[in-house]
């Protein structure tokens, strides 16, 4: 009997093995040609990503320089200074900002008017448009005597809107050849740049900027090559040798708004290094990975399947919903632990199960209750307030008239609601018509006037010129307006103000509420809209969620905008129907 069993170990362990070959050599190979395709690109992608990163730091380093002097051609071109104080301005910047060499204002037939110059102006007004850069020309870049590399911004002067003249300035781009240094990719990757016309203007690598001197021509750069063929601006790359004959991994970038490309070279055995480690460690793990599962499974392998398959066919049933699979194992060992714990975990499925359908059905009516709690508090208190006023004998006839308004349409208010828990299972769309927002707002503020005075807070409202016409349900924008105008009053100090301004914005319609209260702290922004948040002392914090669902149903959106200690800012859009929709609705 021992020797039918050994020879049943062995041929299983024969079978294993050659079945656990095939597939490990085949995940071997396959993993070593994803290793390799998988970090090649991500070192392309991070390489890619490095010079992206540069040409942008590049533009706006020069786009921020461009904007600074555009700053000071707005100060110059429209004011009534004197000569002296023109000059003296010129030279404060140039003393601010030391990038700039020389800053010279010229009139309109070239002729210098005041200079940061002691002497006679260096620069002159360009003869023909240079490269564009957010309304400022630059020249093409130039070597200067301290080798250095410079260009020169110029701007045209205008006021009411004809030619007034020129603001030339030179500018030094040495902060430039530092932020190329700086970039590195291991110790000897480096970053290079190269002008429109294929000259070499920066180079990281301190060997090689000789070349930058020398105005060395790129214009046969495999990158530069490859970028010019290429369409828009994405990144290229591509593996190449350098003039030395070092193999080197490229990636080059343009500026669009320079026209320079940025390029960072890495050398390939550096680039690749890690990756080449990486892999002959996979290589080793496979291999002793497959020696032992050939050695294991001789052993271990008939002990390991059965209760495997055991619980994996248990597993597949919890799965699949049925929760009353159980395992039967009965080897003695942690696999027959494993079912036990198996068989517990099932019964815990069963118990967590129900408790969680309890907890859904308690949070449902928990949610539901405390809706119509928040929403029927506002129409309760005006219906109480209007009630109490109306019993007054010092009333008169207009007011009660008035306050019978009142009553009606919260009566009417609080209709919809008893309709909205009649369809709790089925909850009905909000409905749209073609309605004014000046109206329907206006109804809400003369509504919440009088809790604004009880208070002490005054309520302001400001329409718009025309009406502003929106498919909207007046109903749920009621709510959505209660609820914020609510709020900015109990979060505004006695004497405080609140402001209610609809207005037409563009192809939309803005209904904004701002208050001069305790404003809210910016960390809790971000989930003011979120059911059961609120910030104040009281409350459900159910308001602003309600308001945002029912404006984005409506095709809207809702912002806030707010400063502690200065008040808060809610802005509603609604986007506007076109004329044919808005003349219908006005007649």
């Amino acid at each position: 009997m021992a020797i039918k069993i050994s020879r049943i170990g062995f041929k299983f362990a024969l079978l294993l093995g050659g079945a656990a070959v095939v597939p490990l050599l085949v995940y071997g190979l396959i993993s070593i040609l994803s290793l390799q395709r998988g970090t090649g690109e991500s070192i392309v992608i991070g390489n890619k990503n490095v010079a992206t990163r540069a040409a942008e730091e590049i533009r706006r380093y020069v786009a921020t320089n461009a904007a600074l002097l555009k700053a000071l051609a707005a100060e110059l071109q429209d004011t009534r200074l004197q000569s002296w104080q023109q000059q003296q301005i010129l030279r404060n910047y140039l003393l601010a900002f030391r990038e700039f060499r020389e800053i010279t204002l010229f009139d309109e037939s070239g002729q210098p008017l005041v200079s940061s110059r002691v002497g006679p102006p260096q620069v002159r007004v360009p003869a023909e448009a240079p490269l564009p850069i957010d309304g400022v020309s630059m020249s093409p870049i130039r070597i200067d005597q301290d080798l250095l590399p410079t260009t020169v911004f110029a701007i045209r002067l205008t006021r009411l809107n004809q030619p007034a003249g020129w603001l030339i300035s030179e500018f030094s781009l040495e902060e430039m050849w530092r932020m190329v240094d700086r970039i590195r990719l291991g110790e000897h990757g480096f970053a290079l740049v190269v002008a429109p016309d294929g000259a070499l203007i920066a180079h990281g690598d301190p060997d090689k900027k000789a070349l930058v001197a020398r105005s060395r021509n790129m214009q046969d750069h495999p990158l530069v090559q490859l970028l010019q063929s290429a369409s828009g601006d994405t990144p290229v790359n591509r593996v190449y040798q350098d003039d030395g004959g070092r193999g080197q991994l490229g990636v080059a970038t343009r500026i669009p708004a320079l026209g320079w490309t940025v390029i960072v070279e890495q050398p390939t055995e550096e680039a690749y290094a890690s990756a080449a480690q990486l892999q002959r460690q996979l290589v080793g793990a496979i291999s002793l990975a497959l020696l032992a599962m050939i050695a294991v499974g001789y052993f271990f392998g008939r002990r390991f399947l059965t209760p495997i398959h055991e619980l994996q066919r248990g597993t597949h049933a919890i799965a699949a919903g049925d929760l009353t699979t159980r395992v039967d194992i009965r080897t003695g060992d942690e696999f027959a632990d494993l079912g036990n714990a198996f068989n517990l975990m099932a019964d815990r499925l069963v118990e967590l199960q129900e408790n969680v359908k309890r907890q859904e059905r308690q949070a449902m009516f928990g949610r539901l209750a405390a809706g119509l709690v928040h929403d029927l508090s506002h129409p309760i208190q005006n219906l109480g307030n209007s009630t109490r006023l109306l019993v007054r004998d010092d009333i008169d006839e207009e007011s009660r008239l008035a306050i019978r308004a009142t009553i009606e349409r919260e009566l009417e208010t609080l209709k919809r609601f008893m309709d909205d828990l009649r369809h709790v299972a089925k909850p009905r769309p909000v409905e749209r018509f073609a309605l004014d927002i000046n109206g329907s707002v206006a109804e809400v503020v003369e509504a919440m006037r009088a809790e604004g005075e009880r208070v002490g807070v005054t309520l302001d409202a400001r329409y718009a010129d025309q009406p502003l016409i929106i498919d909207g349900d007046r109903f749920a924008l009621g709510r959505v307006y209660r609820n914020l105008i609510t709020n900015a009053i109990q979060a505004t100090d006695q004497g405080g103000r609140v402001e209610v301004v609809t207005k037409r914005s563009g192809d939309a319609v803005e209904i904004n509420v701002s208050d001069t209260g305790i404003g809210i702290a910016p960390e809790r922004l971000a989930a003011i809209f979120e059911d059961f948040v609120t910030t104040k002392r009281h409350g459900l914090g159910l308001g602003l969620a309600i308001s945002k669902r029912i404006v984005e149903q409506l095709g809207g959106t809702i912002t806030v905008e707010s400063e502690v200690g200065r008040g808060t800012a809610f802005t509603v859009r609604f986007p506007a129907p076109d004329d044919r929709s808005e003349h219908a609705a006005a007649s």
